[in-house]
């Protein structure tokens, strides 16, 4: 219904400024609310509204979520019942926590006031009784005293008393006490000196979609508890905004109060078609994070729906990475589980007359704008055959779907429940050859599991009202679905289907890659879990899609990497250094830190040999500006070993290229401080390096826009370099797939599953500092 012209002056009339007016009718809902409002009024009250009465109308009009309620509410303020916001407010959150009609009027006037009076005297009796209360503090403090304190605790003593009568009261007692304001009195007070912020508590915000994005530091559980957000608690779904209450919506919650204790339940509900990849890091710490922050418990549910495209490969992969990332499900479940109680809710739909068995193709009713389907009016007991005949086998596939009567969010009508497909299932085998979809399953899954906060991306959105739907046409009991941004990362695809591109075209060796962001791969490159996890909780829980950039996940891996990874000596590109004047007959063994800024974590020992390596780069014969390594006539020191040693002899093959160099070396404290340290193995281990850089050239490489040939054109060249004879120090001989290491001066490595008892072979995770050029 429409303002209409004589709406501004309706507005005016009950104290509207004429800009309040005019703001007002720009919002088309708002002012059909409040004329409605102002019309029933004026019915009880005359043309004449005062503007005390107008603006509690215009509050119930711009604040009522549940619209039905709108008379009941105007015609309470009408008729005197409720007569300050404080009522008002109490007003409105009893009708959000009491959805269903009638309304217990008597219950309702309680709850909010009505008829009680508060007099002077109980005011300034309230009053006296905070103000003795903190007397002491009081006199000592005098008007630098926190005065809302006294405020707040006559109100609640007072509840419904007016705030400004309060206050007034609060002035009054004050000034009698403690006499005018001296110069004392009116001098600022100083501030009080911020506490430092506890590890893990101080909060950077996150947002948006600049691929560099503010990251959050407060840890993820802190984000997650109690009100961190604006969550219902268990068994108050009615009070969620666009929540479907029916007449059958307080029992059955009752019901899952009883079944639940009033538990937090989520579940994280991967298709078993693929690898989880970083964008389901955030889900996972989402839906597990938020039942254990809350004390509550979470579910891992395949939804093993489509037999087509499942493997016993992904359902494995997907609950290993969910423990690696330190969770543990509360069960595992899948959507098979519960087919027989789907087929049934399946026919009782049909039967009350929500669902009908279509016969058109899958291409006629893509898109958005799909002709209707001829059968959607067919006779209950027709389609109660027909779907019976699809269970048995006695059409093909695509013949027939089993079709939900409803208009979705975005448009789309009518979606499909129950389509055919012959192909047996990893679990049922040849029992069934109709499956239900995700837009059937997946809210009945989660109300038979009593799921009480269904987390999903925002993507989802345009199904809740589906969600919603189909729970409340079975008559059974309705989660809450919450949407949250999609975590994206740049200079990556995570698609199955891109990445199957990559894997046929052999840019990619497999799914766990470690050029690729799957979480199998993030886990073979060496990136700890708690990096993964800490990087999510920087991210934080963001309704707007978040896309960022690589980097900003590796900082979060130097953080753990740089407390947990030991130290050892390898060489990339070795240059063989014989030492002339060796000290001792037999190699000598040097005591290496662990960590050397935290040597009571051990140490481990190294061979010190006449014969060591080190790297081709830290030597040259001609000395440019600023070169501190070695070079003839610039000594260098030998980390750890105490040694600096200095060029005699430079050794060349045919072609001219250094192969060997001679040096004499000197004790580090009888030699003059050398410019340098650099790194060195003895008797060392050949070992093969992986060095990674990113997959792709360009940021969005699915972007048409900067890559206008596709993403498979946009595969960098150089992102893989392998070095086959790199020279590691013996103290990783017995590391283990997974083990991760800092080379010095080189960065963190991790043990690729490659290695063999004769060769080991190492991944870079990431170098020691980040890259300027990729900031």
């Amino acid at each position: 219904m429409a303002a209409g012209p004589d709406a501004l002056g309706l507005f005016t009339a009950i104290g509207l400024s004429e800009h309040k007016a005019r703001e007002t009718l720009k919002n088309e809902a708002l002012s059909a609310l409040l004329r409605e409002a102002v019309t029933q009024a004026q019915g009880i009250l005359g043309p004449a509204v005062d503007k005390a009465t107008g603006t509690l109308l215009y509050n119930v009009a711009s604040r009522l979520k549940d619209q039905k309620h709108l008379r009941f509410l105007v015609g309470c303020i009408s008729s005197k019942k409720i007569v300050t916001d404080l009522q008002l407010n109490a007003a409105l959150e009893y009708v959000r926590s009491h959805p269903l009609e009638p309304i217990d009027t008597a219950d309702f006037e309680r709850e909010c006031g009505v008829g009680v009076v508060v007099t002077p005297e109980q005011i300034e009796e309230a009053v006296e009784a905070a103000i003795n209360k903190h007397r002491g503090q009081l006199l000592l403090e005098r008007y630098h005293f926190n005065m809302g304190l006294l405020m707040g605790e006559a109100r609640g003593r007072l509840r419904w008393a007016d705030g400004k009568s309060i206050k007034n009261e609060v002035d009054l007692q004050v000034l009698h006490l403690l006499g005018p304001k001296t110069e004392a009195d009116l001098e600022k007070k100083p501030k009080a000196g911020r506490a430092r912020p506890v590890e893990g508590e101080k909060q950077q915000t996150a947002v948006e979609e600049n691929g560099d994005v503010a990251l959050e530091t407060k840890s993820l559980l802190e984000q997650l508890r109690g009100e961190a957000l604006k969550f219902h608690r268990p068994g108050e779904n009615y009070k969620t905004e666009g929540y479907v209450v029916t007449p059958h919506t307080m029992e059955l919650l009752k019901k899952h109060l009883e079944i639940t204790g009033g538990q937090v339940r989520t579940r994280f509900p991967p298709e078993p078609n693929g690898i989880l990849h970083i964008g389901h890091a955030k889900a996972i710490n989402f839906n597990f994070g938020y039942a254990r922050a809350n004390g509550g418990i979470c579910f891992l549910r395949y939804d093993d729906t489509n037999p087509e495209k499942e493997e016993e490969k992904y359902f494995t992969a997907i609950r290993e990475m969910v423990e690696w990332l330190g969770y543990k499900p509360y069960a595992v479940t899948h959507a098979s589980d519960y087919f027989d109680q789907l087929y049934g809710w399946a026919v009782e739909l049909i039967r009350r007359g929500h669902a009908y068995v279509c016969h058109q193709r899958v291409e006629e009713i893509k898109g958005h704008n799909p002709p209707p389907s001829p059968w959607r009016d067919r006779p209950v007991e027709e389609s109660l055959l027909l779907f019976e005949g699809m269970r048995k086998g006695k059409f093909e596939e695509g013949e027939a779907t089993l079709r939900m009567k409803l208009v979705m969010e975005d448009g789309k009508m009518d979606p499909v429940a129950y389509r055919i497909k012959y192909t047996p299932h990893h679990r049922t085998a040849d029992r069934w050859c109709i499956y239900p979809t995700y837009d059937y399953t997946h809210c009945l899954c989660d109300s038979i599991e009593h799921i009480t906060h269904s987390l999903c991306t925002k993507e989802f959105q345009a199904r809740r009202s589906s969600y919603f739907w189909l729970c409340n046409a079975l008559d059974v009991y309705c989660p809450v679905q919450w949407e949250y941004g999609r975590l994206n990362l740049l200079y990556t695809v995570v698609s199955k289907r891109k990445i199957i591109r990559l894997v046929e075209t052999g840019a990619v060796r497999d799914w766990d890659d470690p050029r690729l962001f799957t979480l199998t791969a993030l886990r073979r490159r060496g990136f700890p879990a708690e990096a993964i996890n800490a990087f999510c909780a920087r991210v934080g829980v963001t309704v707007a899609q978040t896309t960022m950039e690589p980097h900003q996940l590796e900082a979060c891996v130097r953080e753990v990497l740089n407390e947990r990874a030991p130290r050892a000596m390898v060489v990339l590109e070795p240059l063989r250094v014989s030492i002339a004047n060796f000290p001792a007959e037999k190699a000598l063994e040097v005591l290496v830190p662990n960590f050397p800024a935290d040597e009571t974590k051990g140490f481990h020992s190294v061979p010190f040999q006449p014969h060591i390596y080190i790297e081709q780069t830290d030597f040259r014969e001609v000395v440019d500006k600023g070169y501190k390594r070695l070079a003839p006539g610039q000594p260098v020191g030998l980390r750890h070993a105490g040694y600096v040693i200095a060029v005699q002899n430079i050794i060349k093959d045919a072609s001219g290229q250094v192969v060997e160099l001679e040096v004499t070396c000197t004790k580090s404290d009888a030699a003059e401080k050398p410019r340098a340290f650099i790194h060195w193995v003895s008797e060392p281990l050949v070992c093969e390096v992986r060095l990674y850089e990113r997959l792709f050239l360009h940021k969005n490489p699915e972007d048409p826009a900067e890559v206008p040939a596709g993403f498979l054109s946009d595969v960098n060249p150089d992102s893989l370099c392998v070095i086959d004879g790199a020279l590691a120090d013996r103290s990783v001989h017995s590391a283990q797939p997974f083990d991760k290491f800092q080379f010095e001066r080189l960065g963190y490595f991790s043990v690729d599953p490659d290695s063999t008892e004769g060769k080991m072979v190492f991944n870079r995770t990431v170098t020691l500092k980040e890259d300027p050029g990729k900031v």
